[in-house]
């Protein structure tokens, strides 16, 4: 393998979803913004799932995927000033941007019209990003976050997708004492959601929709839990309570979302996060007069993932994940598809030796 490739395991037929094959590519080309990282762990997103199962469109091959890595520094372009060989860093879900537009210059460079996805994407001069099922991962320094000391490795590459994808929009919209947050849906978002939410102080309202997690909710310390499947009357005792629900399922049909909407306060705020295949239920004008507000979110800046990061070493935040080595991805993926995951899968590198926390 010559110094210019990486390995990864890829997916090479997009029929076969689940197999997974080591293939050598061509990474990005090193340019004076770039750090290069060798990869300890991989997290696996629902993100991955729908790409390779093409829910979200049809996908070249070979791809590989993966967007929640951790790992250490082996090389930095002359414009790096943050970080150095050795650190301990991450990549989100973004790993590009124009960096020239109005959302690249006010901290929004995860709304750039232009942005660079981790994998599935191409950059400006036509090589095609691959994610971080591989052996290492080379990103533009904006959208490389550092590691603090105390947090694992392991731990903290989940946060770099899920964990970002619902801090920021908790703390966009005042998540904190005095708040009633609602989380919707407690898997792999909404579990680390529920852990944000209540380490910022607010009363944390979980909905799910069979009593199955219920126990993992009550060690999350959630201070209310509403199973919804069995209640179809769930919303009525809540009218009007909550400041703002952050939605986390990935389920579309038969979404009860006016009754999400009544349980908001004047002015309200729902949030989506979750990326359901399929279209979400329609909704009529009446539904809105209660003063809420839809919306949706993307990932996070910059500043909000080193902030999360600081936050979740400061307050001992430790996501509940399994690790499976990488070359398990297929028994990893096939078991997000089934909901089979409590709460989040971390694939360790193994393709090469590597030195890891």
């Amino acid at each position: 393998m010559s110094k210019a490739e990486f390995k990864g395991y890829a997916i090479t037929d997009a029929n076969l979803w689940s197999q997974f094959n080591v293939v050598e590519y061509q990474p990005k080309t090193f340019e004076d913004d770039d750090v290069e990282l060798r990869i300890a762990y991989c997290g696996v997103c629902g993100s991955d799932v729908h790409t390779i199962t093409e829910g979200w469109g049809k996908i070249p091959t070979p791809l590989v995927v993966g967007h929640e890595i951790v790992g250490q520094v082996t090389r930095v372009g002359a414009n790096v000033k943050e970080f150095k060989v050795g650190d301990r860093v991450g990549v989100g879900a973004q790993i590009g941007s124009c960096y020239k537009c109005r959302a690249c210059k006010e901290d929004q460079e995860n709304y750039c019209p232009t942005k660079i996805d981790t994998y599935n994407d191409k950059y400006p001069d036509g090589v095609f990003a691959q994610g971080g099922y591989s052996t290492a991962i080379r990103a533009n320094q904006l959208f490389v976050f550092p590691i603090p000391d105390n947090l694992r490795l392991k731990d903290a590459a989940s946060m770099l997708c899920a964990g970002l994808t619902v801090y920021s929009p908790l703390k966009r919209h005042g998540c904190g004492p005095g708040k009633k947050v609602g989380i919707i849906g407690i898997g792999g978002l909404g579990h680390y959601a529920l852990l944000f939410a209540k380490a910022m102080g607010a009363e944390v309202y979980a909905f799910t929709h069979s009593d199955r997690k219920v126990e993992d909710i009550k060690k999350m310390c959630a201070d209310h839990i509403i199973v919804t499947g069995s209640n179809p009357d769930f919303a009525k005792s809540l009218e009007m309570q909550l400041d703002l629900i952050v939605c986390a399922v990935d389920v579309g049909a038969g979404m009860p979302l006016a009754d999400y909407l009544s349980m908001l306060w004047v002015h309200g705020k729902f949030v989506m996060v979750g990326l359901p295949d399929e279209p979400l239920p329609s909704m009529k004008a009446f539904d809105f007069l209660c003063g809420a507000f839809l919306g949706g979110s993307h990932l996070g800046n910059k500043k909000e993932a080193v902030e999360m990061l600081q936050f979740a070493a400061a307050k001992n935040i430790r996501p509940w994940i399994e690790e499976l080595p990488m070359s398990k991805a297929s028994e990893a993926v096939q078991r997000v598809k089934k909901g089979d995951v409590r709460y989040r899968f971390v694939l360790k590198q193994d393709i090469s030796p590597i030195d890891v926390e």
